[in-house]
């Protein structure tokens, strides 16, 4: 087995990495990953990238929050010290509304953060791991796992044709800032 990990497609153009999606997918080729320098809209339909479950994460974290707050204004101003302030009811709800939407929206906003950093593994203070330092500026990658796809030949070439401007073996699994 060799020790090429990843074979790497490097295009100037988004439309040409489009291009060799397309060639690569009409062959059965599993595509690895994409690195582009900015974002390129209907690549995710293309490559079949899930759609993301953080807006349903974000309602739970809410409801959460706002029970919370509620829970906790209740059992202090109710409960525990009870006031009669010019005949009020303890129980003023339009009273907790302020409270319970500013915790809703904290519990929401760090929980989000931290399920961000959990899934993209972009914990603070780690360094930032790219296949080609290119793509962070003007080249389209397409990374294709060489363990996986055995024909090496056959994917060379079709990047060659789809527009590639370089086509690299990458024998390590990222390159790294440091």
């Amino acid at each position: 087995m060799s020790n090429i990990k990843y074979i790497l497609g490097s295009f100037g153009d988004p439309d040409e990495m489009m291009h060799g999606i397309d060639k690569l997918q009409e062959k059965n080729i599993s595509i690895h990953d994409v690195y582009t320098p900015m974002p390129i809209h209907g690549i995710e339909a293309k490559l079949g990238v899930k759609r993301s479950r953080l807006d349903i994460l974000a309602f739970f974290c809410g409801i959460t929050g706002t029970a919370s707050a509620f829970a906790l204004i209740y059992l202090t101003s109710v409960i525990d010290w009870s006031h009669n302030i010019g005949g009020k009811p303890a129980l003023a709800l339009p009273d907790f509304i302020p409270i319970m939407f500013e915790v809703t929206i904290l519990f929401t906003a760090f929980s989000l953060v931290g399920a961000y950093y959990a899934s993209t593994h972009l914990f603070p203070g780690r360094a930032p791991r790219v296949m080609d330092l290119r793509a962070t500026d003007d080249r389209f990658i397409i990374a294709i796992d060489a363990q996986q796809n055995v024909e090496h030949t056959l994917i060379d070439g079709l990047l060659k044709d789809a527009g590639a401007l370089e086509v690299k073996y990458n024998e390590r699994k990222y390159v790294s800032y440091e």
